[in-house]
């Protein structure tokens, strides 16, 4: 449908808990909208994932997909999923670090530790249930997206700044390559 701006890290938005989506208003016209513009600015943005307060929409609604990106030639692929009113679970207690980007946050990378495996349940765009257990990248990024519907940006994860910097500083070699 369309491409819409992203806002950024500073937007007072964004460190607001998401409101959840109505369970009356699966398969209707409005969310078929909102997903389609979700889609096409995660495309655009070359993203692994978009929440929708990232376009200015409270509501718990993320997106996800990872196949065959240039920025992430190492991870494993995510299927594209939509995941409504999302609740995750850990199966761990232990976590573990690994580099993060935003498309809020453009141009830094973070060490971040989220949890290695993990359940979440909701619902896609028809208002089927989801319930899934995932481990490893897949984990990490429904952990980010979901993190965006409850206000929190990944910097606010980090515990040690050393490891929080420009990209083209900390990954020279990924200059030129947009953020997720």
């Amino acid at each position: 449908m369309a491409v819409r701006p992203i806002i950024r890290m500073g937007t007072p938005s964004l460190f607001e808990k998401s409101v959840p989506w109505p369970a009356n208003k699966f398969d209707s016209p409005e969310l078929h909208a909102l997903l389609a513009d979700m889609k096409d600015s995660m495309i655009a943005a070359n993203g692994a994932g978009l929440a929708a307060p990232q376009i200015s929409e409270n509501v718990r609604v993320v997106i996800f997909e990872v196949d065959n990106s240039s920025r992430y030639p190492n991870r494993e692929p995510i299927p594209f999923t939509v995941l409504i009113n999302p609740v995750l679970t850990p199966s761990a207690e232990e976590k573990i670090d690994d580099w993060e980007g935003c498309l809020s946050v453009p141009g830094m990378r973070g060490l971040v530790a989220r949890y290695p495996t993990l359940r979440y349940t909701g619902f896609d765009e028809i208002g089927n249930a989801i319930d899934r257990t995932v481990i490893g990248f897949h984990a990490r990024v429904v952990q980010h997206e979901v993190d965006h519907l409850d206000g929190v940006l990944y910097p606010m994860r980090i515990t040690d700044m050393t490891k929080f910097g420009y990209t083209e500083i900390l990954f020279p070699e990924l200059v030129g390559i947009d953020e997720d």
